[in-house]
């Protein structure tokens, strides 16, 4: 068997493959780990970047919750406004009325003491009028004389 030539085949390619096989199998061996931390280092940075996303989809959540909150607040508000705004609107509107309501009563009463007026003072004319042509009807000459010089004599004591 020592002598056999097969023998020392076998025995080198043992050898060989026990010495080279070391370090093709720490090669591969570590190719291999480096591939599973390289995988792992991968997993890992997926999972953190997963976390990372989820915490930035509940906070975008949660804004969105606080800013339709606030714009519910503020549409409140606004239909607060709105009902005051209108209400305070109603109340002018009321109040300019009045007041165009009794400027107008007021030119009303103008109106009527003025007419009044013109009516009086129309029938005031109409009566001097009258009066004149009846005075100058039925009064002669020697009268009309006589009642002037009384109405002068009487003069002196009516302006003191």
């Amino acid at each position: 068997m020592l002598e056999d030539p097969t023998f020392w085949v076998a025995i080198a390619f043992a050898a060989f493959v026990i010495l080279a096989g070391k370090p093709v199998t720490r090669a591969v061996f570590g190719a291999l780990d480096a591939r599973a931390e390289r995988i792992r280092a991968e997993i890992e940075e997926a999972q953190a970047l997963r976390e990372e996303a989820q915490k930035t989809l509940a906070e975008y959540k949660r804004k969105q919750r606080d800013a339709l909150k606030e714009a519910e607040a503020i549409l409140d508000h606004a239909k607060v406004e709105a009902a005051r705004l209108g209400e305070q609107a109603v109340r002018d509107l009321e109040a300019t009325l009045e007041r165009r309501e009794q400027a107008a009563l007021e030119k009303i009463a103008q109106a009527e003491a003025q007419a009044l007026q013109e009516v009086r003072d129309q029938a005031i004319e109409m009566a001097l009028a009258a009066t004149a042509k009846l005075i100058s009807d039925n009064l002669d000459q020697g009268r009309a004389d006589r009642m002037v010089d009384r109405a002068i004599r009487d003069l002196a004591g009516k302006l003191h």
